[in-house]
């Protein structure tokens, strides 16, 4: 998949012969081509005409947007999927708690298996910074017990425990001293180690959810997080393998390898009464009032676009396939695993685990 991103404060997007065209208020512009684009993003204020949305609709390119805050507004997705038999099949297997529970604590140990892996490299770079015993017992701890759980509710507080605990953890693995992580926060990001995080989050989220798009799954249909009104359950439950080997390890090296400055932020106050205050790809989000929150700025989110679509095109071994493999054709290869589960063609879904 091609993906373009398209990041200003404000702008317009037009057509222009066979192209689109972004116009920014300083008139600098940036041409689309079509037949190099499956997937256009777009964040901030940016206003597409008439003839550029028929144009979008023409050629079937999914678009989406996200505010300048980082937050998922939604999607244009011209796909027109004809297997009713598959999202039947979907439907059926809410009601299955024998297959919720299977593929609930399938997701839950391969998110775990990840997050004890980066916690042990952590722990065996940082010694000096302090002892991490108690959050790797905890954790292992957790990966029994979800072995052994009979219900998903069970599931889902041993993955919030272990979460816990890989957070408490993962601030070491953040070297700057200008870097502030004060344990998990979003719904505005408290800290400067959040607003990537979350960033990162959304744009996961986005992935996992086209690759579910693209094979006729409904992702509203979900077995592990919560089914609610215009909530993406299943793309919720599919990026949570990917969480830790994707987006957390991203984190850090965009701040340990100087990619990411202290200017590249902006502080912003929030209040819970906007519609403008980032969500992250989690679910729910924190009760205030009125917040000072931290985010990306313009140049800060094209940093981390221009990186996180590197970490992409990373190989590692996918044993599922036996051979070398990128991420995101990983993402993809995935959801058709999960698909032929749905369809019986499996039997129980195997998340990727990191060595």
């Amino acid at each position: 998949m091609s993906t373009i991103y398209l990041t200003a404060v404000s702008g317009k997007l037009h057509k222009k012969d066979q192209t689109l065209r972004l116009v920014l208020d300083d008139d600098t512009t940036r041409t689309i081509f079509p037949f190099k684009t499956d997937q256009l993003v777009i964040i901030g204020n940016i206003d597409i005409s008439t003839p550029a949305l028929k144009f979008l609709m023409h050629h079937q390119i999914d678009t989406v947007f996200i505010n300048k805050n980082g937050r998922y507004n939604g999607r244009l997705d011209f796909r027109k999927d004809k297997n009713v038999f598959l999202r039947q099949r979907q439907f059926k297997l809410v009601e299955d708690e024998a297959f919720k529970l299977r593929f609930a604590r399938a997701l839950v140990l391969g998110k775990l298996h990840n997050q004890l892996n980066f916690m042990q490299r952590i722990n065996r770079k940082e010694k000096q910074k302090g002892d991490f015993k108690e959050q790797l017992r905890q954790v292992k701890t957790a990966i029994r017990n979800s072995q052994e759980a009979d219900n998903v509710e069970s599931l889902r507080g041993y993955e919030g425990t272990a979460a816990r605990a890989f957070f408490r953890v993962y601030r070491e693995a953040i070297l700057q001293d200008w870097a502030v992580f004060n344990g998990r926060s979003m719904n505005p990001p408290r800290d400067n180690v959040n607003a990537v995080l979350s960033f990162l989050y959304t744009l996961l989220l986005n992935r996992v959810d086209a690759a579910l798009e693209a094979e006729g799954l409904d992702p509203y249909v979900g077995y592990f997080h919560r089914i609610d009104y215009g909530k993406r359950s299943l793309s919720f439950d599919l990026m949570e393998e990917y969480r830790t080997p994707l987006a957390d390890t991203l984190t850090a090296a965009l701040f340990n390898l100087g990619i990411l400055q202290e200017d590249d932020f902006r502080s912003e106050i929030f209040s819970d009464k906007s519609d403008d205050y980032p969500l992250a790809a989690e679910e729910g989000h924190e009760a205030f009032e009125e917040c000072k929150g931290v985010l990306l700025n313009r140049q800060g989110l094209k940093k981390v676009i221009v990186q996180w679509e590197k970490k992409l095109e990373n190989e590692l071994y996918y044993a599922y396939a036996d051979k070398r493999m990128s991420y995101k054709n990983i993402i993809v290869q995935q959801v058709k695993h999960f698909r032929r589960v749905i369809m019986g063609e499996e039997q129980d879904y195997k998340p990727l685990t990191l060595k």
